[in-house]
């Protein structure tokens, strides 16, 4: 039993930590991307910038009015709106915001089939055979986006001529504990975001900060074949797109592309959340990622594990002649994964200038143990709540 247990610790633990530190490398290997000046004031390209929203009357003005903003050249960009639905002031809000680049499309009048699964693919599909865009840009309704966003990114798509740009997405968040661990949860993950399509190893982004071709969009066919899927209008794209074009994804790494949105303000909002990402794990055709989710999984399972063994036979166990209960094996295992995922989210955080942060890490491990246990097995078996709508 002692040797199980030693065996499955390390089985789990070193590819775990080997795969952390790699992404550290990987993410400092990404340049840095600033546009030439010279060259941004020749840009011709133009963007759509799409936005699925419902009920977000409250958001959505502090959106606009930071797109109204941009330092893009105000006749190269559209802003196309679609309501999915909204019992709130959404539609209203739009229509009396006096701009003549933004446009209004309400997706009830576009959806005649009430069972489907996926409204926001829905939305983003009918607002692209609309738009008149070479590029789409996607955002959510929540977020506020920096001045330079739309001037950086199609410099970069000028430059790079990429089928789709992944870009970074930040939680602003006050000081309280619900917050700052969802912070630092999310920058992790943004992290592995960066890493992962820099080295090109798996497929991740998020559809807060994205954008892709109108041509590679058509060309996949766009959500067709996971638009069954509730959740995915953005990796499960993203992947459709990398088939097509392996060579074509790239990550902008820039602060001038940052885009800031609010964390869930509640633990029943934020595991809902979690559930839903969590529920499109084994619907991805990209193994690579199916084997690193599954790694993150069982390693925090065993985590969650080795204490509950702990109160039933505490025993002794010796690893390279140094003997360990169950408990201190367990208290090594989660310290040397405290400090292996610090020493990668060290330099993620600099990005983000979210340094402070990093003193609450080690508070945070055991809760994120325990949601990711949860969230993944929910995900996998369960059902969630998300904008007023039950989804299985």
């Amino acid at each position: 039993m002692q040797l199980f247990i030693i065996l499955i610790s390390l089985t789990l633990f070193i590819p775990y930590a080997a795969l952390i530190i790699y992404y550290r490398l990987s993410w400092n290997a990404i340049p840095g991307f600033t546009p030439d000046q010279a060259a941004s004031g020749k840009q011709q390209t133009f963007i759509s910038v799409i936005i699925p929203a419902r009920n977000e009357e409250k958001d959505l003005p502090a959106l606009l009015k930071a797109l109204s903003g941009q330092s893009y050249d105000k006749s190269l960009f559209e802003v196309i709106v679609v309501d999915d639905h909204s019992t709130d002031h959404t539609a209203a809000i739009v229509k009396q915001f006096n701009w003549p680049n933004i446009k209004l499309i309400r997706l009830a009048d576009h959806v005649d089939a009430p069972g489907i699964n996926s409204y926001k693919k829905k939305a983003i599909e009918t607002a692209i055979a609309q738009s008149n865009g070479e590029l789409i840009v996607t955002t959510d309704a929540d977020c506020v986006v920096p001045p330079g966003w739309l001037e950086t990114i199609a410099a970069f798509y000028k430059k790079n001529d990429p089928a789709l740009i992944v870009m970074p997405v930040s939680y602003s968040c006050r000081n309280n504990s619900l917050e700052i661990f969802q912070a630092l949860d999310f920058m992790v993950l943004q992290g592995i975001t960066g890493a992962s399509v820099h080295k090109n190893i798996h497929s991740m982004c998020n559809g807060a900060n994205l954008a892709y071709s109108k041509k590679a969009f058509e060309e996949v066919e766009g959500f067709k074949g996971i638009n069954n899927i509730a959740s995915g209008d953005d990796m499960l794209l993203m992947h459709k797109i990398y088939k097509r074009y392996p060579a074509g994804i790239k990550y902008l790494r820039s602060n001038a592309v940052i885009v800031h949105t609010a964390p869930m303000h509640s633990w029943k909002d934020f595991l809902n959340q979690r559930i839903r990402w969590a529920s499109k794990a084994d619907k991805y055709d990209d193994k690579r990622i199916f084997v690193v989710l599954a790694l993150v999984y069982f390693f925090n399972a065993w985590l969650l594990v080795l204490p509950l063994i702990a109160v039933f036979k505490n025993f002794q166990c010796s690893i390279f002649n140094m003997q360990f209960s169950i408990l201190e094996l367990w208290l090594v295992l989660l310290l040397l994964k405290t400090i292996t995922e610090l020493f990668f989210l060290y330099p993620v955080a600099t990005f983000f200038k979210k340094e402070k942060l990093l003193w609450w890490f080690p508070a945070a491990q055991p809760f994120h143990i325990l949601y990711t246990i949860i969230a993944g097995w929910l995900g996998k078996f369960g059902s969630y709540q998300w904008k007023g709508r039950k989804v299985k």
